[in-house]
C-alpha cells in the first residue's frame, strides 16, 4: 500500500475572547490590557515568550478598542498619517533590530498617535531592553513604556492550549491524554504547538487516533 499523502495546512485559529483562557500566570497582562483607556502616554508593550498568546490577546484588545493590527516590518510601507487616526497595534517589534526604515517608521507612529490622542499597543519576544533598537529615541521610547509581561505557562493554562491547539486543528481529546501529555512535556508555548503539529502529522500518516502510546512515540522522537 502507498503512503497516505499529508497536506500539513495551517490551522484555522481561534481568536475571540471565548477562547482565551485567563490564568494566573496572564492574569496581570490582562488586566493591563483591559484597562488600555487608562494606558500611562496612551500606550503599552506587551511581552512574552513566542506563541505565549500575544496575538491572541491583541486581537481581543483590537476589537474593544476598534484598532488596526499590523506586523512592525510592515510599517515602513504604510501611510503612518492615515494609520494615527485609529488605535493600533503593532506585533512583533523585537523584529525591528537593526531595520533603520522600520525603527524610523515606529518612531514617528509613536509621535502621530501622541498628536492623535488614539492608543499604540506594541508586542515583542523578550524585553525592551533586549530588542536591540539602535535609533536612540525609539529604543527611549519603549523602554519609558508600560509594560505588560505573559509568564510562563502553569499546568492549567497548558492543558487548555494544547486542547484549543488540537481544536484548532479540528482534533477533538479527552482530558486523560492531556494531563499525560502535559507532565511530559517541554514546557513552553512554542513546544505545545510543536508538539500538536507533529502528533497531527502521525496521526493522519498512521491513519490513526492520537493516543498516549502515540503522544510518547512522538515527544521521544522530538527529543
Amino acid at each position: 500500500m502507498s503512503e497516505q499523502m499529508i497536506f500539513d495546512l495551517p490551522p484555522k485559529t481561534a481568536f475571540g475572547r471565548e477562547d482565551f483562557f485567563v490564568s494566573p500566570s496572564n492574569d496581570m497582562a490582562v488586566r493591563q490590557m483591559e484597562g488600555w483607556q487608562n494606558w500611562p502616554l496612551g500606550k503599552l508593550v506587551l511581552c512574552g515568550p513566542k506563541g505565549s498568546g500575544k496575538s491572541h490577546l491583541v486581537h481581543i484588545w483590537a476589537e474593544d478598542a476598534g484598532a488596526i493590527v499590523l506586523s512592525a516590518r510592515a510599517l515602513a510601507y504604510e501611510r503612518l498619517e492615515t494609520l494615527a487616526q485609529q488605535p493600533v497595534a503593532v506585533e512583533d517589534v523585537h523584529l525591528l533590530a537593526q531595520n533603520d526604515d522600520g525603527e524610523a517608521a515606529l518612531f514617528h507612529l509613536h509621535n502621530l498617535m501622541n498628536e492623535a490622542g488614539h492608543p499604540l499597543l506594541m508586542t515583542g519576544v523578550g524585553t525592551t531592553g533586549t530588542w536591540d533598537i539602535k535609533l536612540p529615541d525609539l529604543a527611549s521610547r519603549l523602554s519609558g513604556s508600560q509594560l505588560a509581561t505573559m509568564a510562563p505557562p502553569d499546568d492549567a493554562l497548558l492543558s487548555v492550549l494544547l486542547v484549543k491547539l488540537f481544536w484548532d486543528r479540528q482534533i477533538t481529546v479527552e482530558p486523560p491524554l492531556i494531563s499525560y501529555i502535559v507532565k511530559r512535556m517541554d514546557r513552553s508555548f512554542a513546544s505545545a504547538g510543536d508538539l500538536v503539529r507533529a502528533l497531527d502529522r502521525a496521526s493522519l500518516k498512521g491513519q490513526k487516533p492520537i493516543t498516549t502510546r502515540l503522544a510518547g512515540r512522538v515527544m521521544a522522537e522530538m527529543e
